[in-house]
């Protein structure tokens, strides 16, 4: 007996509408305190900012890696043996890496993906004229389990690109985001732009707020859902304002503490030369040149979204 094949509908509704929360603030939901270790680096009573010492050693070789999704429909999930439809997202997402050297920067590797999403165990895999989106099962039906699938999808590429394309054991990798699915790399650093939440008690985040430009914070120790070593620095800016330019950094929790300080310091002296304009970027300067150059090539390389919903459509007969 040949088992019966689920099929799918297209929502009308457009898809944009569905991307109001954050799929970055979705990887970071955890508790609203934190667990910190304020002393890894330094006393927590001996906080202050930190310039990069003399003779410090930036990698020869930084590696910037980034991610983009995009909804193309909301579809629901008909399977034969469910009497009601299940709702799924199918997406476009790709990654890519940049490569900054001596030489400047150049596009190292770029991959693009497309996926239905639904918690159904049906769920298709869609062919249209213009793309095939896979099946991926996601945990749940809501729309908060549906993105994180997505997330997890884009996290992955990215980490098949950088363990195919890092060939120097002193490369430095950057993510754009933060590191969590990615700690299993080595010298790898999450590069997080926004913030959700602030982590830090009252006297050390003052410290975050007395940072000058190409200063950092001491590395600390924190924990949400999951553990990693942070530290937070200050890219060249022109507001006063007491966060402006402020980014933060995280590393496995596992590395050992003074390796971890070489990293912050390496990048402490590596990142302001990267900074982003605000005449180029109103995300300015925490959305670095590379990852704004690149976030660009990848949304270009997704295709037209107009083009894939009505394929979409169409090979839902909708």
């Amino acid at each position: 007996m040949t088992a019966a094949v689920a099929e799918f509908t297209v929502d009308p509704w457009d898809p944009g509408y569905a991307a109001a929360l954050a799929v970055e603030a979705l990887a970071e939901l955890g508790p609203t305190s934190a667990e910190l270790v304020l002393d890894v680096e330094r006393d927590a009573a001996d906080w202050k900012p930190i310039d990069p010492p003399p003779g410090t050693e930036t990698p020869e070789v930084l590696l910037i890696a980034d991610g983009v999704r995009r909804i193309d429909a909301r579809v629901w999930v008909h399977d034969p043996s469910s009497p009601m439809p299940t709702p799924g997202i199918a997406a476009s997402f790709a990654a890519g890496i940049v490569e900054c050297g001596p030489a400047g920067a150049s596009l190292a590797a770029v991959e693009v993906g497309r996926a239905l999403f639904s918690a159904s165990a049906q769920t298709p895999e869609v062919k249209t004229p213009h793309a095939t989106y896979r099946a991926e099962r996601a945990s749940g039906p809501s729309m908060d389990e549906l993105s994180l699938a997505l997330q997890r999808q884009v996290t992955q590429l990215e980490v098949d690109l950088a363990v195919r394309h890092r060939s120097r054991a002193d490369d430095l990798l950057l993510v754009d985001g933060p590191l969590r699915g990615r700690t299993h790399l080595p010298r790898t650093v999450g590069y997080i732009k926004t913030h959700h939440a602030a982590y830090l008690p009252g006297p050390q985040s003052s410290v975050v707020s007395a940072l000058s430009p190409g200063q950092r914070t001491p590395v600390f120790l924190m924990g949400t859902s999951w553990r990693r070593h942070a530290w937070y620095v200050r890219l060249p800016v022109g507001s006063a304002a007491p966060w402006a330019g402020i980014a933060r950094c995280e590393a496995g929790a596992e590395l050992p503490a003074d390796e971890v300080v070489r990293l912050a310091d390496a990048l402490t002296l590596v990142l302001p030369s990267l900074a982003g304009v605000d005449y180029k970027d109103p995300r300015a300067p925490q959305n670095l040149v590379p990852i704004g150059g690149l976030e660009k090539l990848l949304r270009h390389r997704l295709g037209d979204p107009r083009l894939l919903y009505r394929a979409l459509r169409g090979a839902a007969g909708s």
